[in-house]
Protein backbone atom coordinates (compact mmCIF):
# COMPACT_ATOMS: atom_id res chain seq x y z
CA UNK A 1 0.00 0.00 0.00
CA UNK A 2 1.48 3.66 -0.80
CA UNK A 3 1.97 5.85 1.61
CA UNK A 4 2.58 9.41 2.55
CA UNK A 5 6.34 10.30 4.52
CA UNK A 6 6.63 12.25 7.44
CA UNK A 7 7.68 14.54 5.50
CA UNK A 8 4.25 15.47 3.40
CA UNK A 9 2.30 14.81 6.15
CA UNK A 10 3.98 17.32 8.58
CA UNK A 11 3.95 19.62 5.65
CA UNK A 12 0.20 19.84 4.94
CA UNK A 13 -0.41 19.98 8.42
CA UNK A 14 1.07 22.81 8.91
CA UNK A 15 -0.35 24.31 5.79
CA UNK A 16 -3.74 23.87 6.56
CA UNK A 17 -3.94 24.33 9.84
CA UNK A 18 -0.78 26.72 10.93
CA UNK A 19 -1.07 28.62 7.71
CA UNK A 20 2.97 27.84 7.03
CA UNK A 21 2.62 27.78 3.00
CA UNK A 22 3.66 24.63 1.32
CA UNK A 23 4.89 24.52 -2.23
CA UNK A 24 4.05 21.89 -3.93
CA UNK A 25 6.80 20.39 -6.44
CA UNK A 26 6.74 21.41 -10.13
CA UNK A 27 8.92 18.22 -11.01
CA UNK A 28 8.16 14.77 -9.14
CA UNK A 29 11.42 12.31 -9.12
CA UNK A 30 10.97 8.48 -8.95
CA UNK A 31 13.34 6.30 -7.35
CA UNK A 32 13.82 2.10 -6.65
CA UNK A 33 14.70 0.75 -3.99
CA UNK A 34 15.99 -2.44 -2.51
CA UNK A 35 13.86 -2.66 1.01
CA UNK A 36 11.33 -0.38 2.07
CA UNK A 37 12.65 3.18 2.88
CA UNK A 38 9.90 3.72 5.53
CA UNK A 39 7.95 6.47 5.33
CA UNK A 40 10.64 8.26 7.22
CA UNK A 41 12.69 7.58 4.41
CA UNK A 42 15.22 6.66 6.69
CA UNK A 43 17.35 4.46 5.88
CA UNK A 44 16.56 5.15 1.83
CA UNK A 45 17.93 1.58 0.85
CA UNK A 46 18.25 3.79 -2.59
CA UNK A 47 19.61 2.10 -5.95
CA UNK A 48 22.93 2.84 -6.50
CA UNK A 49 23.98 0.56 -8.94
CA UNK A 50 26.17 1.84 -12.25
CA UNK A 51 23.88 4.13 -14.93
CA UNK A 52 20.94 4.66 -12.06
CA UNK A 53 19.49 7.44 -11.33
CA UNK A 54 15.93 9.20 -10.30
CA UNK A 55 13.52 9.82 -13.28
CA UNK A 56 12.11 13.29 -13.14
CA UNK A 57 8.27 13.51 -14.20
CA UNK A 58 6.72 17.24 -15.11
CA UNK A 59 3.85 17.41 -11.92
CA UNK A 60 1.45 17.95 -14.52
CA UNK A 61 -2.31 16.48 -16.37
CA UNK A 62 -0.21 14.94 -18.93
CA UNK A 63 1.71 13.11 -16.63
CA UNK A 64 -0.69 12.07 -14.23
CA UNK A 65 -4.41 11.60 -13.91
CA UNK A 66 -6.61 11.76 -10.82
CA UNK A 67 -9.89 9.66 -10.58
CA UNK A 68 -11.55 10.60 -7.24
CA UNK A 69 -9.11 10.35 -4.48
CA UNK A 70 -6.54 8.36 -6.67
CA UNK A 71 -3.76 9.24 -8.87
CA UNK A 72 -1.96 6.94 -11.67
CA UNK A 73 0.87 8.03 -13.75
CA UNK A 74 -0.44 8.18 -17.56
CA UNK A 75 3.17 8.27 -18.76
CA UNK A 76 5.64 5.49 -18.18
CA UNK A 77 8.37 5.80 -15.74
CA UNK A 78 11.60 4.32 -17.70
CA UNK A 79 14.58 4.42 -15.58
CA UNK A 80 18.33 4.00 -17.06
CA UNK A 81 19.18 1.05 -18.48
CA UNK A 82 21.18 -1.18 -15.63
CA UNK A 83 24.88 -1.10 -15.98
CA UNK A 84 27.51 -3.46 -14.90
CA UNK A 85 26.98 -5.31 -11.98
CA UNK A 86 23.13 -4.35 -12.02
CA UNK A 87 21.08 -2.75 -9.39
CA UNK A 88 20.31 -5.70 -7.22
CA UNK A 89 16.37 -7.20 -6.29
CA UNK A 90 14.26 -3.99 -6.32
CA UNK A 91 11.26 -4.22 -3.73
CA UNK A 92 9.62 -0.84 -3.74
CA UNK A 93 9.70 2.65 -5.60
CA UNK A 94 9.30 6.11 -3.86
CA UNK A 95 9.02 9.67 -5.04
CA UNK A 96 10.71 12.59 -3.94
CA UNK A 97 11.11 16.40 -4.74
CA UNK A 98 14.46 16.34 -5.64
CA UNK A 99 17.32 14.79 -8.32
CA UNK A 100 19.28 13.53 -5.60
CA UNK A 101 18.65 13.91 -1.63
CA UNK A 102 15.54 16.01 -1.25
CA UNK A 103 12.28 15.06 0.37
CA UNK A 104 10.70 11.98 0.14
CA UNK A 105 6.83 12.22 -0.75
CA UNK A 106 5.86 8.97 -0.94
CA UNK A 107 6.46 4.78 -0.64
CA UNK A 108 4.70 2.21 -2.55
CA UNK A 109 5.79 -1.27 -2.93
CA UNK A 110 5.94 -2.76 -6.19
CA UNK A 111 3.76 -5.52 -7.70
CA UNK A 112 6.37 -8.12 -7.36
CA UNK A 113 10.23 -7.60 -6.53
CA UNK A 114 12.11 -7.63 -9.74
CA UNK A 115 15.80 -8.56 -10.07
CA UNK A 116 17.75 -5.73 -12.41
CA UNK A 117 20.76 -7.41 -13.81
CA UNK A 118 23.06 -5.28 -16.00
CA UNK A 119 21.59 -4.16 -19.62
CA UNK A 120 18.03 -4.22 -18.50
CA UNK A 121 15.96 -0.94 -18.07
CA UNK A 122 12.98 -1.22 -15.50
CA UNK A 123 9.96 0.75 -15.73
CA UNK A 124 6.47 1.58 -13.94
CA UNK A 125 4.22 1.21 -16.41
CA UNK A 126 1.55 3.29 -16.83
CA UNK A 127 -1.19 3.09 -14.96
CA UNK A 128 -0.45 0.59 -12.93
CA UNK A 129 3.24 0.94 -12.24
CA UNK A 130 2.19 4.24 -9.56
CA UNK A 131 -0.63 4.43 -8.07
CA UNK A 132 -1.54 6.83 -4.93
CA UNK A 133 -4.53 6.99 -3.48
CA UNK A 134 -5.75 9.14 -0.47
CA UNK A 135 -8.82 8.38 1.86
Amino acid sequence: MPGKSDYLEQALLDHVFRGTAYTAPATLYFSLHTADPSDTGSPSNEVTGTGYARVAKTANTSNFARSGSTVTNLTAVAFPTAGAGGWGTVTHAAIYDAASGGNLLYVMPLAASQSIPAGVQYSLPITTGMSVTED
